[in-house]
């Protein structure tokens, strides 16, 4: 289920300008079904309190019962990890402070799994239309590859 929509936009800062965008899943401890509409509520409103407080911007946020997808926009000098750090902890936080409930299904322990999955999101393009891109960028005659990491198919 949806709960939060809306769309990436350039971040410009002094020095640069971005659009880093991340798929991020995370899944609840013991993949338990956590998620309905207080613990939802409260996930949402504490993403959009983050956006507040860090750079991460949630262009949107989904449940499926014991799992969240996020799909946030972030600047270059957050890494990956913290961006994930931050979402888990202070989400965590919230949803055991506000809904206390779920602590007591965790038995008291913690909201995530200590894994999860994240996942680069591209703005335009996929990886092929981009390598085309950059072949074309130039006059034809004077790009040169200089490196092509083509991964084998099926193995061989």
């Amino acid at each position: 289920m949806c709960y939060h929509t809306r769309m990436s936009e350039l971040i410009r800062k002094r020095h640069n300008v971005s659009r880093l965008i991340y798929h991020i899943v995370c899944p609840a401890k013991y993949r338990r079904v956590v998620f309905a509409e207080e613990v939802d509520q409260v996930l949402k409103e504490t993403c959009l309190e983050i956006e507040n407080r860090y750079e991460i911007d949630f262009i949107e946020i989904g449940t499926d019962k014991n799992h969240v997808h996020f799909l946030v926009q972030s600047v270059p000098t957050y890494s990956p990890k913290r961006i994930v750090q931050v979402i888990k902890s202070v989400t965590a936080r919230e949803i055991f402070r506000r809904v206390p409930t779920v602590k007591k299904q965790l038995w008291g322990g913690h909201l995530w799994t200590s894994g999860y999955y994240i996942s680069t999101v591209g703005a335009y393009a996929d990886e092929t239309t981009l390598r085309k891109y950059v072949e074309k960028h130039g006059r034809e005659d004077e790009y040169e590859q200089l490196h092509n990491r083509q991964l084998p198919l099926f193995g061989l």
